[in-house]
């Protein structure tokens, strides 16, 4: 499949093209006019009102002044008897008085008319005399003011909201000196990452750590939003890195601002802004992230103003207006876009006591719970302004994949209460497995996908999550299934380990074939980059959390050293163009999925089971930790599952 350039690029999403930066341009306006000639225009337009005043004022020897005072008004003609002059329907009432005076009055506005327009000149003089560096402070100054007004005003102090029971935060210390040596590796990877994204990117969204400067794609727009370091916030508190994480906080705090025009990607803004300021709220009870999370959220609300409720997939941050991507089935939005938002803003409704967050998801649940579905399946194409499926394509990996995730996600994080969204989750999951996994000739499980009613034997590494997926969600599967379930994510983690076994960096690419003779293997140049992804090690992870077989942390010690030898860089780590070539071209982008996630779950697998315990706290599609919701506390009522 040719990926078009315009593609999100991380997390459960299409897999894009590794193409470099050139083709994600990151445009900013040029035609801008010199702050002088916009001053010179404002006081040309101030003198000329001050000309016209002066010339135009009425003349009182000819009409009767328009006063504002109580003494001398025009009112409508009701009676004439009473000895008022008539004129042309209105009565001037108060013929005797003085017309000395208010000669003498507008003398008195003339004069100071003539004082204003001498004292504007004269400020313009000066104006003129300042150079270019001055106005253009003065300029920034006033800008600043404007900017703190509204910091000022979006930052309304949030209702107080009991904390769920936060458990295992910062613990997990390994007694094994091998495991917690391999512990501190993977930390020591998060610092090398961090500092060289701090000296050379900061502020910017990513980091090029070979070009040593800062990169950004079109899923944030054209803005420095600091994709970075939101994402890896609480990555770094978990792993103790405190003096990081201050850092971060204090650069959200000064610079992180929504008021950009900007057109973003809804689900990349909401899966590592939204979700990663959440999680550090969480984690750090710092209340600067919660009300930075709301006051996005609140930018990406018109996103909805659909016909259907069906959001679009990007929205100015400014103006509100949302659109789709151009290569997406028929204007379509993508299922594992608008299905990946429940998690983040049923927390937000939870933490503002506001509804309009929870309604928007259920929402959407409602509309697809009345679709009809092919074999089903749900295919990853919806037209948000008819209602109906775009292209009949379903996939468990790229398009469709965080949908199903957050079906089981939803009940996990409802204390297991939200009974609607286990049952969409089990019916998925058994349409998946009887129309989308298959047995390769070589005894491999894998994944395909659906495609106008026949099946692509291909499966893609952001598929390999599932595997994790269906471990997570075994424990409470419908008719005893939990065995099969756990034995199901096992093979799959199997599956994608052979496809970083057969390559020779020991890093998996983009997509692998399962046709004829080849297993597990790329067969396009376009697949077989690997652009330092998380979902095999995450699966690894959750399989090492239900089973603790120890091959898992093997698998992922394994794929931690190949990372460390072939992707890291003097500047920091890069992606790599070709997984089977022994000498390979780095792509130069580290990821911020790669601290949010990959490390992440490394630093968690080579952890105790009693940090960040899954009893207490569900992970996004972009590894932040959400609690457990015991939704007797909520405000959350609108659906009966809920109460």
């Amino acid at each position: 499949m040719t990926t078009p350039a315009l593609l999100p690029l991380s997390g459960r999403r299409l897999p894009p093209l590794n193409l470099g930066a050139s083709a994600f341009p990151h445009h900013r306006a040029t035609l801008r006019l010199s702050e002088k000639f916009i001053l010179l225009l404002i006081l040309s337009a101030f003198i000329t009102l001050c000309f016209g005043a002066f010339f135009f004022l009425p003349d009182s020897s000819k009409h009767k002044r328009f006063d504002l005072g109580l003494e001398d008004v025009l009112i409508p003609h009701v009676d004439t008897s009473k000895g008022g002059k008539n004129l042309g329907g209105f009565l001037i009432h108060g013929q005797g008085h003085d017309e000395h005076r208010h000669r003498e009055e507008e003398e008195r506005l003339r004069n100071k008319i003539r004082a204003d327009h001498e004292k504007a000149l004269e400020e313009a003089k000066e104006k003129l005399k300042k150079s270019r560096d001055e106005i253009q402070a003065e300029i920034q100054t006033e800008k600043n003011k404007v900017v703190q007004e509204l910091k000022k005003k979006d930052s309304k102090p949030l209702p107080p909201v009991p904390l769920p029971n936060l458990v295992g935060i910062n613990s997990g210390e390994p007694a094994d000196p091998d495991i917690r040596e391999r512990r501190n590796k993977i930390k020591e990877m998060m610092k090398h990452a961090w500092d060289n994204y701090r000296q050379y990117g900061w502020g910017h969204n990513e980091l090029k750590p070979i070009a040593r400067k800062g990169h950004s794609t079109n899923i944030f727009g054209n803005s420095q939003m600091g994709a970075t370091i939101v994402d890896a916030l609480d990555t770094l508190y978990i792993m103790g890195l405190h003096d990081e994480f201050r850092e971060g906080q204090e650069w959200i705090d000064k610079n992180l601002d929504f008021s950009v025009n900007s057109e973003v990607s809804v689900f990349e803004v909401n899966i590592r802004f939204i979700g990663g300021l959440l999680a550090a709220y969480y984690l750090s009870g710092q209340e600067v992230f919660k009300i930075k999370a709301v006051q996005l959220a609140g930018k990406l609300l018109p996103a909805f103003n659909t016909p259907t409720g069906i959001p679009w997939a990007m929205v100015n941050l400014k103006s509100g207006v949302g659109r789709n991507w151009g290569w997406a089935s028929a204007g379509s939005s993508i299922l594992a876009e608008f299905g990946t938002l429940h998690m983040e803003f049923v927390h937000l409704s939870y933490l503002t006591g506001d509804p309009v967050y929870y309604n928007k998801v259920m929402h959407i649940r409602k509309l697809l719970q009345k679709m009809d579905r092919p074999n089903g399946l749900y295919p990853n194409y919806l037209n948000p302004r008819t209602g109906r499926w775009g292209q009949h394509h379903t996939s468990v990996g790229g398009l469709g994949d965080s949908f199903y995730e957050y079906l089981l996600k939803a009940w996990l994080m409802s204390d297991k209460t939200d009974m609607e969204a286990r049952k969409m989750y089990d019916d998925a999951i058994e349409a998946i497995e009887k129309h989308l996994i298959r047995k390769s000739n070589g005894g491999l499980t894998f994944i395909g996908e659906w495609k106008n009613g026949h099946l692509e034997r291909k499966m893609g590494h952001l598929t390999c999550f599932a595997g994790g997926m269906f471990a997570l969600g075994a424990d409470g599967s419908r008719d005893d299934k939990a065995g099969h379930y756990l034995q199901l994510g096992a093979e799959i983690a199997h599956t994608c380990h052979e496809s970083y076994d057969r390559t020779t960096l020991k890093l998996g690419p983009e997509a692998f074939k399962f046709d004829g003779g080849v297993e597990a293997v790329a067969v396009r140049q376009n697949e077989k980059y690997y652009i330092l992804r998380p979902e095999v090690i995450e699966t690894y992870w959750y399989m090492w959390r239900f089973t603790h077989d120890p091959k898992y942390r093997q698998w992922g010690w394994e794929a931690a050293q190949a990372i460390d030898k072939y992707c890291r860089v003097s500047g920091g780590f890069s992606g790599v163009k070709d997984v089977y070539s022994s000498s390979p071209t780095y792509d130069d982008v580290q990821q911020s999925f790669f601290l949010a996630e990959t490390l992440k779950y490394l630093y968690l697998l080579f952890s105790d089971d009693d940090l960040l315990p899954l009893d207490n706290w569900v992970f996004n599609t972009e590894a932040h930790p959400l609690p457990v919701l015991h939704l007797a506390n909520t405000t959350l009522s609108g659906n009966p599952a809920y109460r």
